[in-house]
């Protein structure tokens, strides 16, 4: 049967992948559009099994509040390159997996539920994709804000005690700016306070200093790790003359929460063979 224009054109808008691989299963199919899409599937899925095993450090932050500010959730979503990190399908994806959340609440139902859906973006964009994890964070007092960096890499939520949305938003992107580990310093946990400890011991020492300036000496280099760990401790992003703590103080509140994320942050990339990578993937399209 011979294969119209048009025919590969619909197949094309149904299945979204390329002109050669919906020209080539048609002919396999002698035209059936049906046994042509349901081939491509079956290819689809191995396709997207092969692409599996490759890191995707890359993608986008996602995020949906209630109007009430009283719920939020935040998702983050890797793919392997900035570029297809642009591409629209995807960001629709990325937009219907915070929706997802914000509605379910529960992390691995979410990825689970679309996890077909992301294995056919998988196949359409050629790179492979996962939805790495979420957070969602509830007020019934309505103290929730958010901030999303231009980029969509990097955003947070900040939690206090009342509904005081434009604090809410400078204190988020203060978090999103300067990346504080805690609320305050008794936050911190002890054994990240006691490895602190032990490596200004040690650089102390070789000061060949007393033991009793060396014990200032680190006390006050932990002072300051401290200071600059601790959210309510760092001066505020927009006024370095004022501290965060302060800030908060006069608006008569109190920070609960926060939660930060950024795009790829702990994923170990592999250092890849360019040429290697390159004929594999010419390999891959045989």
């Amino acid at each position: 049967m011979a294969i119209s224009a048009a025919m590969v054109k619909e197949l094309r808008e149904r299945t979204g992948l390329g002109m050669m691989d919906c020209k080539k299963a048609l002919v396999e199919a002698d035209g059936d559009m049906d046994k042509a899409i349901e081939d491509l599937r079956k290819k689809s899925s191995l396709k997207a099994a092969k692409k599996a095993g490759r890191t995707a450090a890359n993608g986008l932050l996602g995020v949906k509040s209630s109007e009430d500010g009283t719920r939020i959730a935040m998702v983050e979503v890797n793919i392997e390159t900035d570029f297809a990190a642009k591409n629209e399908k995807f960001i629709a994806f990325v937009s219907k997996v915070a929706q997802t959340l914000f509605d379910s609440a529960d992390m691995d139902a979410v990825a689970q539920s679309l996890n077909a859906e992301r294995e056919t973006l998988v196949q359409e964009i050629g790179e492979n994709m996962a939805i790495r994890r979420g957070a969602v964070v509830e007020s019934a007092s309505g103290g929730l804000s958010y901030y999303m960096h231009g980029d969509q890499r990097r955003g947070a939520i900040v939690q206090l005690s009342d509904k005081q949305d434009e604090l809410g938003r400078d204190l988020a992107m203060h978090v999103v700016a300067i990346n504080p580990m805690v609320v305050k310093s008794d936050d911190v946990d002890a054994d990240i306070l006691d490895k602190e400890r032990e490596i200004y011991m040690s650089q102390a020492q070789d000061s060949g200093k007393p033991e009793e300036i060396v014990v200032k000496m680190v006390e006050g280099r932990v002072k300051k790790f401290l200071s600059e760990v601790s959210l309510l401790d760092q001066p505020f992003v927009k006024d370095g003359n004022t501290k965060v703590g302060a800030l908060v103080k006069q608006a008569n509140t109190e920070v609960v929460q926060f939660v930060r994320y950024e795009v790829g942050e702990g994923i170990e990339v592999e250092e890849a063979d360019f040429a290697a990578e390159v004929a594999a993937q010419l390999a891959d399209s045989e």
